[in-house]
């Protein structure tokens, strides 16, 4: 039993030590681009699926990451902010409007709360589009400065003028992510949570505000995705409405269904393996829609857990086959 115990951690600890010797194994900037945007990836897919275990699914995504996008770049370009301000300034903006978009509309359930967070999306990008001088219009906005400089001498230098220091941000930004959402999940607000997914009437009749659960499930997971945002603008040093319409929500989603949503760690999969499968592809990138389209009905006919459920399904079909022979 203290030999299980000891096996989580010792895995997350060698395998967090592989991702921090990563930039020093892997110097092409493709390579690293790609592990940068699978970070990011991973971050929206976990947090959308944060919001789903209270029973509600948003397609508002896009939306928050944009308002995330914008806020950092505002900040800093207009305001003259160093980034590490702006940076979690931007994710709070992001939570305060989604509490301010929530709190009217949390008691729809289903598909109607989805399709509101979905035209939420579509006005968010609309005001991009049209207010020009805050924004830039559908030019978006371009030459959006670095992350301010981290120095400490004889011990650290970087200046984000390389991928690898970009890398490093992504990878603390998720870790930082996924270890919030985890411990929140694990705690009893995040129980609650589970049982007003399962049963909103039993968890109401034992005292829960639902309601008031289902707001703060969306405001944290928006939280995240808006610091997303200001991570991707300040990476890209560019951005433009078009970025976050209503095919980037739907991605995100496909992420996280692709991957499972049953498990903590399907989102994590299904960023990781839908992120791959472009640049492995890139012969057909214009077909992506479609490729994504096709995994996920595959998913949802053969696959209904995801693909972490994978191996436990192998696993019961090779003992079926090991008891009939």
């Amino acid at each position: 039993m203290n030999k299980r115990k000891l096996i989580k951690p010792l895995s997350y600890s060698v395998l967090i030590v592989a991702l921090l010797l990563v930039p020093l194994l892997i110097t092409q900037p493709y390579v690293l681009h790609i592990l940068i945007m699978m970070a990011v990836n991973i971050g929206l897919a976990s947090s959308l699926r944060f919001i789903a275990t209270s029973g509600q699914f948003s397609l508002g995504h896009a939306g928050m990451v944009s308002i995330g996008a914008y806020t950092s770049a505002l900040l800093v370009m207009k305001l003259g902010l160093s980034f590490w301000l702006a940076f979690p300034l931007s994710g709070l903006t992001a939570m305060c409007i989604a509490f301010l978009v929530g709190y009217p509309f949390v008691r729809l359930k289903g598909i109607y709360f989805t399709m509101v967070t979905l035209f939420f999306t579509e006005v968010i990008k609309l005001t991009a589009e049209q207010w020009r001088s805050l924004t830039g219009g559908v030019a978006g906005i371009i030459a959006i400065p670095r992350p301010n400089a981290i120095i400490i001498p004889g011990l650290l230098n970087a200046n984000f003028a390389s991928k690898a220091d970009f890398y490093y941000l992504a990878l603390m930004m998720v870790v930082f992510t996924l270890l919030i959402l985890y411990a929140i999940e694990s705690s009893r607000i995040g129980m609650t949570f589970l049982s007003i997914q399962q049963s909103e009437p039993l968890a109401e009749s034992v005292g829960v505000n639902s309601s008031g659960f289902r707001v703060l499930a969306f405001s944290i997971g928006c939280f995240f995705a808006g610091l997303d945002g200001a991570f991707y603008c300040h990476y890209l040093s560019a951005i433009a409405p078009a970025s976050f319409g209503f095919l980037l929500s739907i991605n995100v989603f496909i992420y996280t269904v692709v991957g499972g949503m049953r498990r903590f760690s399907g989102p994590i999969m299904g960023a990781i393996i839908l992120t791959l499968i472009p640049e492995l592809a890139r012969g057909v990138k214009e077909y992506e829609p479609f490729v994504f389209a096709g995994i996920l009905l595959l998913v949802i006919f053969f696959l209904r857990g995801g693909v972490v459920s994978l191996p436990e399904k192998l696993s019961k079909i090779i003992k079926r086959r090991v008891a009939y022979a």
